[in-house]
């Protein structure tokens, strides 16, 4: 006890559960471990079981898939009186570049390549962590937790770029934009990635050891 109390970081962390305490994940409080319902929200509450990382890993690995035929394959089709044009993600970068667009090239190159490839690493990593029993855990997993949340809402804007631009330029035999079968692909990857992210249960991120290898 005086070890502890000449140095408190090495004092073991008292966890909800292991306190006979279950925490809400729609409004953050605590509750007896019986108890099925929050009184405050309404929403269910679940015990932390460290099984649900399969349902993580699982939509991860499906978002991954669809992402590759997402970048192969063209997400815009354009017709106009000249020809027919078909870009891929990393194509339409390149022209808006040579175009000398580099602020719509950069958030378009930032949300359909940089975002969605670094919530695969993000959520890969923490899925890891969590699922090690040597982790550090803590705060900056949290924090890392909290940035895919973040950007997820950001993740469709390329989806919506092109539904606009197939609702806008329809001109006949002038000029007509289609989305690619990459379009398709890329939103099923967004959506896995978004299920994997929301499958992951951040209360994991505080349990000890024991309690990650699915002992109580």
């Amino acid at each position: 006890m005086e070890r502890h109390q000449s140095d408190p970081l090495k004092a073991p962390i008292l966890t909800a559960r292991d306190a006979g305490l279950v925490g809400c994940r729609g409004c953050g409080r605590v509750w007896p471990l019986e108890t099925r319902v929050c009184g405050r929200c309404g929403a269910r509450l679940v015990p932390v079981d460290p099984r649900g990382l399969q349902a993580v890993w699982a939509w991860l690995i499906a978002g991954m898939i669809f992402y590759i035929p997402a970048n192969f394959y063209p997400m815009l089709l354009t017709n106009t009186l000249t020809g027919h044009l078909e870009n891929t993600i990393l194509g339409g970068v390149i022209e808006l570049v040579a175009h000398h667009n580099y602020g719509v090239a950069a958030i378009v190159f930032g949300a359909s390549i940089v975002v969605p490839v670094g919530k695969f690493i993000a959520i890969a990593y923490l899925a890891l962590a969590v699922g090690n029993e040597r982790r550090a855990g803590g705060q900056l997993h949290l924090h890392l937790y909290e940035v895919v949340e973040f950007i997820g809402r950001w993740s469709m804007i390329d989806v919506f770029v092109v539904a606009i631009l197939s609702a806008l330029v329809q001109l006949g035999f002038v000029a007509s934009v289609n989305p690619g079968p990459a379009a398709a692909s890329f939103a099923l990857s967004v959506a896995f990635t978004m299920l994997s992210a929301q499958s992951f249960d951040p209360r994991l991120i505080w349990r000890g050891p024991s309690d990650s290898t699915g002992n109580a």
